[in-house]
């Protein structure tokens, strides 16, 4: 589980195939690796990756085709949001993520709002159903809060300090983005269907 708080952007240093997949090196930039293990899950872009391989400032994570096919972000060189896995003491400064993508968006608009910048994703048509407005959605591992849904598209603002602790501020229009809907919409999905 994560928080969709995002404390590092690293970089994808290296992509390699791998036996049903592909091998990603991580370098971290100043995410502390020092209490993180082989077999620890660490969110990359709001994908929950299990660290295969560790060193001083950088790991090694294999992504199957599975996830490969319904994801979004791992070109080499390119920056992604890093998050350590919650620890059952830590503060939940966002809302629960399970670093499990639900779809890949594409960016709509992106554009200023004042001294913030509204950011507008297409969700795929079947998400559409979760995401309410004032609820909450994962955009490559960020939680934020939507302000509108509109079908298939929302928006949500981003401040200043997400735009500067995220690769959210590097965005631009038809850019695709990992989605991860808020949970507990699909736990009450699932309630209302026994019913």
């Amino acid at each position: 589980m994560f928080t969709g708080v995002v404390t590092a952007v690293g970089r994808v240093s290296a992509v390699t195939p791998a036996a049903g997949g592909v091998r990603l090196r991580i370098a971290t930039s100043g995410l502390d690796l020092g209490d993180v293990t082989v077999g620890d899950s660490i969110a990359v872009n709001g994908v929950c990756l299990t660290v295969i391989v560790r060193s001083a400032g950088e790991f090694e994570a294999d992504v199957s085709q599975e996830t490969l096919a319904c994801t979004a972000g791992f070109a080499a060189g390119g920056r992604i949001n890093l998050e350590k896995a919650l620890r059952l003491a830590d503060r939940l400064g966002g809302h629960l993520v399970s670093g499990h993508v639900d779809g890949v968006g594409a960016v709509t608009r992106f554009e200023p709002a004042g001294g913030n910048r509204l950011l507008a994703v297409a969700a795929p048509r079947e998400l559409a159903k979760y995401i309410a407005r004032k609820g909450s959605i994962a955009v490559n591992g960020v939680s934020l809060t939507v302000n509108a849904v509109n079908g298939a598209e929302f928006a949500v603002n981003l401040i200043p300090h997400t735009l500067a602790a995220t690769n959210l501020g590097e965005l631009r229009v038809r850019d695709k983005v990992n989605l991860e809907v808020d949970m507990l919409a699909r736990y009450v999905e699932r309630l209302q269907e026994k019913q």
